[in-house]
């Protein structure tokens, strides 16, 4: 398996919850995580919140100084921040956990993406940068729960770049529970990011925080 331990990891949009959780988590297990916003200020004081060695900075910093960039924003914003981060993301493996989702009073449900997904989308923006779909269905109420030493999930990570994926899917490793499992390709990220509309209506009718487990491997 590849090895991380010595990768720093830079999350865009790392003051939301789920940025939050996943920066927690990687910096628990001995990473260097920093996080990222759009007011470093901001960064800074979530990363002293988390703790366990994590530190902000603009997300312009993070994008040109992390060796893996995991892309945690709103859909609404994804586009317009990848597009003003190019030069600092050429050449990097970019992690795409962004899910494209609407709600009313149904619940959840996937939003259509010109480009197939979110992950597409990213590659089309970025096309000297190594695009890879994962984290999609990770709750931030359980890797923020200090009473979970154990995240009970498997992580799918699809993509095009097999040293990419396999990176990532070392990244995924190294929170205690969590296994990555290689998904697919980019194309098939649609789908991954739709079902956790699926998840969202599951974890609402049981009041619970639902993951996925792949059996037999």
């Amino acid at each position: 398996m590849t090895d991380v331990s010595g990768l720093s990891i830079g999350i865009l949009g790392g003051t939301g919850d789920q940025g939050k959780g996943l920066a927690r988590r990687f910096a628990l297990a001995g990473l260097s995580v920093v996080i990222g916003s759009r007011n470093a200020e901001r960064a800074q004081e979530v990363a002293g919140s988390i703790g366990a060695g994590a530190t902000g900075a603009a997300n312009a910093d993070v994008a040109g100084g992390c060796d893996i960039v995991i892309v945690a924003v709103p859909y609404e914003g994804h586009k317009a921040l990848l597009e003003s981060l190019t030069a600092e993301l050429s050449g990097k493996i970019v992690v795409d956990c962004v899910n494209p989702l609407g709600f009313d009073k149904q619940g959840a449900y996937a939003l259509p993406v010109e480009e197939g997904s979110a992950a597409q989308q990213a590659a089309a923006v970025l096309p000297d940068s190594r695009v890879v779909a994962a984290f999609h269905h990770v709750s931030a109420v359980v890797l923020m729960d200090p009473a979970v030493e154990k995240v009970d999930l498997d992580v799918l990570v699809l993509g095009d770049d097999r040293e990419a994926t396999d990176t990532v899917r070392a990244l995924a490793d190294v929170i205690p529970g969590v296994r990555g499992i290689y998904g697919g390709r980019l194309r098939n990220a649609h789908q991954v990011e739709a079902l956790t509309a699926n998840i969202i209506s599951v974890n609402r009718r049981y009041k619970a925080h639902a993951g996925l487990r792949v059996t037999d491997i």
